[in-house]
């Protein structure tokens, strides 16, 4: 039992719509695709000495589609964790839970990013 404006919007009852739905599906197709070549990466620099792994990686393109990796991946990751917690959790722990997520999505991705770095950079 909805109106035409609320079907022409695509809320539901949360009024947000289908935005984390396509954020989650958009994120999953990044990682297929930046997956792909971060796989290609690793086989094709399995077996290189330090030196030139450490060459590879600093190269600024490299660095850049391993950061979208990491970018991609955190944000799928904060995004799944989300409709869990929203699903399965209530009350002032859900609130707790949500803050949390948040938090730690921002740490991994800043670890993840800072770890890159300091290998690509020499840092």
């Amino acid at each position: 039992m909805r109106t035409p404006l609320a079907k022409v919007r695509g809320l539901g009852s949360a009024k947000e719509g289908t935005s984390q739905f396509w954020h989650q599906r958009l994120t999953a197709v990044a990682l297929a695709i930046l997956l792909s070549g971060f796989i290609i990466l690793v086989i094709a620099i399995a077996g290189r000495p330090y030196e030139q792994v450490i060459a590879v990686l600093g190269n600024p393109f490299v660095s850049l589609l391993l950061v979208l990796m990491i970018g991609a991946g955190v944000w799928h990751m904060k995004i799944g964790m989300q409709e869990i917690i929203e699903d399965y959790l209530h009350g002032g722990i859900k609130l707790i839970a949500v803050i949390a997520n948040n938090f730690f999505s921002v740490a991994v991705g800043l670890a993840t990013a800072l770890a890159l770095l300091k290998l690509s950079f020499g840092g």
